[in-house]
């Protein structure tokens, strides 16, 4: 996959996370995952931004918790879009609600902290000089943004009404999708809609994100993460080793093996290694 400078509006763009000690998740995530990292907050500044790189390019972030706001750590979701001001008021209409008024990011960008009906939080992304993550899909970056949701009927209204997603059900998992983000990468790489045709999942190439329908209360809603790993025991394993928690030890799904981790501050986050030949792990029989 190219990497990218840039994304269409629509489409999940960005992650970063929130930490009581951002120094110390760095040093976990870089071990687990190798990236390396530079503070993009001025000198003096109260907290620290640290961008994680691979490669030099662009894959997440780690920061100090926002002012005023509790010290939990936490991954979160940012939704690339044209107008900042204009998705908060599209997600009022919409039935959602705004948790931070849209705000400028130094010369990064414009952003606004936005919740949907059921009060999952996610932000919108309008770009200037920062464009996402520059490195996706590879073992060590972002592969998947995930809604966790107990009201997929309300979820599937709102987010409809954000962006235009509509879903795609493939008998093994439920997703979001925007045809105009298939589009878009069969301009990138040419043979996109071919190639997951032939892996037995046409229609994929249109999947910004994933949804998910939780039961039960001990779970709240939320917006959750996905890194690509090479290997997902090994991660699980290193986790562990880096004083982190194994959730859900490593488990074959469609397509994948993967596994759900915890941080040592305690954000949660899942990794997946690319399997080809479990595409049929958890299809019904036909």
């Amino acid at each position: 996959m190219p990497e990218r400078d840039g994304y269409i509006a629509g489409v999940p763009c960005w992650v970063d996370t929130s930490q009581p000690d951002p120094d110390a998740a760095a040093e976990f995530y870089g071990g687990l995952f190798g990236w390396e990292f530079e503070d993009a907050m001025p000198p003096g500044a109260p907290g620290k931004y640290l961008i994680a790189r691979l490669r030099g390019g662009d894959v997440a972030a780690v920061s100090s918790p926002p002012e005023a706001a509790a010290a939990h750590a936490a991954w979160n979701t940012y939704i690339w879009v044209e107008d900042a001001d204009e998705a908060a008021a599209k997600a009022r209409d919409a039935g959602g609600s705004v948790l931070g008024e849209p705000f400028e990011v130094m010369d990064a960008g414009r952003m606004a902290v936005l919740a949907d009906p059921e009060g999952t939080a996610f932000n919108v992304w309008q770009a200037r000089e920062h464009k996402g993550a520059g490195i996706v899909n590879e073992p060590g970056s972002l592969n998947f943004n995930v809604l966790n949701t107990r009201d997929p009927a309300s979820a599937k209204r709102f987010y409809g009404a954000m962006f235009g997603w509509t879903t795609l059900d493939l008998g093994s998992g439920e997703f979001w999708t925007l045809k105009a983000y298939g589009d878009y990468l069969e301009e990138l790489t040419p043979g996109t809609r071919q190639r997951t045709a032939e892996l037995g999942a046409a229609g994929f190439e249109d999947v910004v994100a994933a949804i998910t329908h939780i039961g039960g209360d001990a779970t709240p809603a939320h917006w959750g993460v996905t890194f690509s790993t090479e290997d997902a025991d090994a991660t699980a394993a290193k986790a562990t080793e880096l004083g982190g928690t194994v959730l859900v030890a490593p488990i074959d799904a469609p397509y994948s093996r993967l596994t759900v981790l915890q941080d040592p501050q305690g954000a949660t986050f899942s990794a997946t290694a690319f399997v080809p030949e479990n595409r049929d792990v958890g299809r019904a029989a036909v």
